[in-house]
């Protein structure tokens, strides 16, 4: 219960923390920002939904932001799962494995606050096995939160990938 209320005060800081007046530019936001169509900067630098979807309609803008994390290994265990999986798509285990190697890069992106990334990952998860309820659990609190934040959340198949990460040391 703890984390839940833990991850709801992060979500609605990330996800939330624009003003009602967005028209005007935040003056410190660097020039290599992405912006949405109307030049506005999208919160934390990150990626603005291009389209809402239908079950977002009235809503504002989805916006990929949170903290770039170093995806490497989980990137490589989805990437190996993935192509097990191919290998012999009717075989539950190999399904079973795909969806568990999503399911932890997707948790790794929650923490990160990347929710928009990690809603992409959960629900590949739960194509696969669509009774993971980690995976349920997930979406459905995710999704809940945008909606409470009037926030449009990304359609299904539109979600961004996960920010990209700089080693610099």
């Amino acid at each position: 219960m703890k984390k839940e209320i833990f991850l709801v005060g992060i979500l609605m800081t990330s996800i939330g923390c624009g003003s009602a007046d967005n028209t005007v530019e935040n003056p410190v936001t660097p020039p290599s920002a992405q912006r949405d169509q109307t030049g506005i900067p999208a919160h934390g630098g990150g990626v603005v939904a291009p389209n809402a979807g239908g079950q977002n309609q009235g809503k504002g803008s989805w916006s990929q932001g949170g903290s770039p994390i170093d995806t490497t290994s989980f990137d490589a265990a989805i990437a190996k799962a993935e192509s097990n999986y191919k290998g012999k798509p009717g075989d539950q285990a190999r399904a079973l494995t795909l969806a568990d190697a999503y399911v932890k890069r997707a948790t790794a992106l929650t923490e990160a606050r990347q929710y928009a990334s990690a809603l992409g990952d959960y629900r590949k998860s739960l194509k696969l096995d669509p009774n993971n309820s980690e995976a349920k659990k997930w979406v459905e609190e995710i999704i809940a939160i945008y909606d409470m934040l009037n926030k449009a959340y990304p359609a299904e198949g539109e979600e961004p990938p996960p920010l990209p990460f700089n080693k610099q040391t």
